[in-house]
């Protein structure tokens, strides 16, 4: 059962919490902005990703609050100096980030407030922060404001002009390590996720090779009401049906002949151990082998 939603009916605050919970996790900007008097800014924005890289493109968006209708100084910072820096936000400093988030007095350095060291620029006016793991030097190539009343976004268009990146945080390739990093992405509330250690999971990317798709499965496969979503696309993506000599050869694993011997009178529990057994390898990641278990009769 689903309920429906009218995005014009519900209350803002209250719809503002159900986007926020729905579209998550998202990452941190952590936007470093000054004003055309000098004064520094540092806030963290959710409403962030990056866009492109030819020219790299990151986009946050400081919306318009929706309690009073006012603009953030990120926002009136850039309308007066559009650069920015924009921060990656990891496990070892996101108490301080959240800090930073404080609706301090104009003119306040959340630098302080917040305990970050401010490091110069290279190609822009704005402070990088020496505890983000990455920063990006950015020029804004063009602001869009999606409209006039509360909460309505401001999408702040940025082009990257430099990198900077702490080399603890790289692997053998010159790529961030997602262990070593230890980025963290919002989630609706008060609510945080840490992107490494156990949380994280890896999905082969299919673009490698032409799987053979999930309509191709066969029906006791497909309609199985043990296996997921997830393990038929995962069955989905290989390239070819198992041949007889993969299935026959399957048909004399140890395991899989116990339980043929043990069940060979009850066809049902029989097909049910061993999607079982199939479910299992695939999240083992062995999915030629399951999927020659799952033709076995």
């Amino acid at each position: 059962m689903t309920i429906k939603i009218d995005p014009f009916s519900i209350a803002k605050p209250q719809l503002h919490k159900f986007l926020l919970g729905s579209i998550a996790p998202r990452p941190i900007a952590f936007a470093s902005t000054i004003d055309s008097n000098g004064n520094p800014n540092l806030a963290p924005f959710s409403f962030f990703n990056a866009f492109g890289i030819n020219p790299t493109t990151l986009i946050f968006s400081p919306s318009r609050r929706g309690r009073d209708n006012t603009t953030k100084h990120t926002f009136d910072n850039i309308k007066e100096v559009p650069e920015v820096v924009i921060n990656v936000v990891n496990y070892d400093m996101v108490h301080q980030a959240s800090l930073a988030s404080t609706e301090y007095p104009k003119g306040v350095s959340e630098f302080v407030k917040a305990g970050f060291t401010p490091l110069p620029s290279e190609t822009i006016k704005p402070f990088r922060v020496k505890e983000s793991p990455v920063q990006f030097e950015c020029k804004v190539r063009e602001v869009i404001e999606t409209g006039s009343e509360g909460g309505a976004a401001n999408l702040v268009i940025c082009e990257v002009m430099m990198i900077h990146a702490h080399e603890d945080i790289l692997d053998e390739n010159g790529l961030p390590d997602p262990d070593k990093i230890k980025l963290v992405g919002r989630c609706g509330g008060d609510f945080y996720v840490k992107a490494f250690g156990e949380s994280l999971f890896e999905v082969e990317k299919p673009l490698v090779r032409l799987g053979i798709g999930i309509d191709s499965l066969p029906d006791k496969i497909k309609f199985s009401k043990i296996l997921t979503g997830n393990d038929l696309g995962q069955l989905g993506n290989v390239e070819m049906m198992p041949s007889e000599i993969e299935i026959k050869s399957i048909q004399e694993h140890p395991v899989v002949k116990i339980i043929r011997d043990e069940l060979a009178g009850d066809q049902l529990k029989l097909q049910q151990e061993l999607q079982l057994l199939a479910k299992k390898w695939i999240d083992d990641g062995r999915a030629m082998d399951a999927f020659a278990l799952l033709m076995v009769e």
